[in-house]
This record gives structure tokens, sequence and C-alpha cells, in this order.
């Protein structure tokens, strides 16, 4: 049997539902190789991974998702086989988690202008398994309060961007991100770029050091796969690809609804040893 990959799964870490463990074994369940814990701004769940695959025909990569800006625009980066051990990323991750917390104090401020009393920060820090607290986590309080019938509503009623209770989040470059991922010996990968719609970016962030492209992705296209694929060989970059998994946070996708051939992690590997 042909071995495969999923490269991109969160847990309750950040934003997911699941916890390492769980993942470990719905990954093996799926019939899965390899998969990296990719989880926003923290590498706490990697090693419970890795901890949870041992004595398992399963290999755990770390790896991490880091939102950045440019131009105005979201553009989120996986940074893949990094020292995440290093004191460095640790501060650094702590940093952003720092500003993530500052950030859910003023949404939660928002909320009260808007009427809106009984959801506090310590609450919301309180339930969450993650320093790397983010608007799910609010939108799931709203939704236990039946402020609003589900998350979707949660969002574009209260959390999406230009909504009342919006708050920009931390900032950094696309390029300072490469920059720090690669400092930690690791590699960057453009992620979901078919939801990012940037395509013009490719070509500054390939000078700055991104090493790959996500065309894998979940509900996407054979065509806008095969585009992106077109288009990381043009640009002599890495093929990834992975489920985006956020357990029940995101019901329209799975671990291991989008796998890839493990001769791509190999070449992920080799990129990082180049």
């Amino acid at each position: 049997m042909t071995k495969s990959a999923d490269l991109h799964i969160h847990t309750y870490y950040s934003d997911g539902t699941m916890s390492p463990e769980e993942v470990v074994v719905d990954a093996l369940h799926c019939g899965i190789h390899c998969i990296a814990i990719t989880d926003h701004d923290t590498v706490d769940g990697i090693s419970p991974a890795i901890e949870a695959a041992r004595g398992h025909d399963l290999e755990v990569l770390p790896g991490i998702e880091l939102s950045t800006e440019i131009n105005g625009k979201d553009v989120h980066m996986l940074g893949y086989l990094f020292n995440w051990q290093d004191a460095s990323l640790i501060g650094q991750l702590q940093k952003m988690q720092n500003a993530r917390a500052e950030r859910m104090k003023k949404m939660i401020q928002k909320l009260e202008a808007l009427g809106i009393h009984d959801i506090s920060f310590e609450e919301i820090s309180g339930s969450a398994k993650t320093r790397a607290l983010g608007r799910p986590h609010l939108a799931a309080a709203l939704v236990e309060k039946k402020i609003v019938g589900n998350m979707r509503a949660a969002f574009d009623k209260f959390l999406a961007e230009g909504a009342p209770a919006y708050v920009p989040k931390f900032k950094q470059t696309p390029q300072e991100a490469i920059k720090f991922i690669k400092g930690l010996g690791g590699i960057v990968v453009l992620a979901h770029p078919m939801l990012t719609n940037a395509d013009e970016l490719i070509p500054a962030l390939v000078e700055a050091g991104l090493g790959g492209l996500e065309a894998h992705y979940p509900n996407c296209s054979v065509n806008v796969m095969s585009f992106y694929e077109n288009l990381a060989r043009k640009h002599h970059l890495v093929i990834t690809g992975g489920s985006d998994a956020h357990g029940a946070a995101k019901k329209h996708t799975f671990i291991g609804k989008v796998r890839i051939p493990y001769d791509l992690v190999e070449k992920l590997k080799q990129a990082v040893s180049d």
C-alpha cells in the first residue's frame, strides 16, 4: 500500500477540538503514515502527539501555522521540520500568545459595548486548552450562552472582519515568518493559496525563502489543485497538502480527507537539508 500523509492538522492547543492523542488515533484509524501538527502560534501539541504515536507506524512532523499580513491580506504560513524546542521560538510564541490574549480582551470589551455582559476573559482562558486564544473560542462561548445559534452566526454577527466585535490580530509579514522559521532550520509553505487569493505575492515570497505551496486542500477541484501544483513546479517549490482538520470545529473536513503521497514528505525533508 502506498504511504500517505496529512500535513495540516490542528488540535485543541489552538482552535481544534481534538487532543493530540485523539488526532493520532484518528490518523491510525485512517491508515495514514505521516501527519504534521500545525497549530496556530503554538507547538504545545507536538510532543503529546509524538509520544502517542510512539510504537505505531505513524510519523509525526513538527509544524506550526503562523498568521501574517501584507498589503491588507491575511496570509497563513506553515512551518515544518524546525527546531520546535528552541528557546527563541518559545519566546516569540509567548509574545504572539500574549497579543492573542490582549486581542481577546478587546473583543470581549466590544461585546460588552453591544450589551453582552456575561462573557469574561477568565472564562474563555480557563475553558480553553491553549494559550493561543482565538475567535473560535469566543464564538463557542457565544453559542454556549445562546446569544447566537451556531459558530457561523457568531462570526457573521460579531467576529468576522468588519463585524462590530472584530479586532485585528498580531501582525507580522510573511517575510518575517519565513526568516524566523528558516532561522530555526525549518521550511515554510504558503498555506491554502487558493483561499488566500494572493498569487501575485508568490514570486516575492520565493525570493524571501518560501519553500513550498500547499497545493492539495479539502473541497477544491482537481483543476485548482493542478494549477497550484504547476505553480509550485514553476517556482521550484515543494508541493504539500493536508486536510486542515479542526475536529468538530470544521464540519467540512476531517483527518485524512486530503492525503498526499509520502514521497512529497521526502521531498520536503530534502528541501530542508539542501
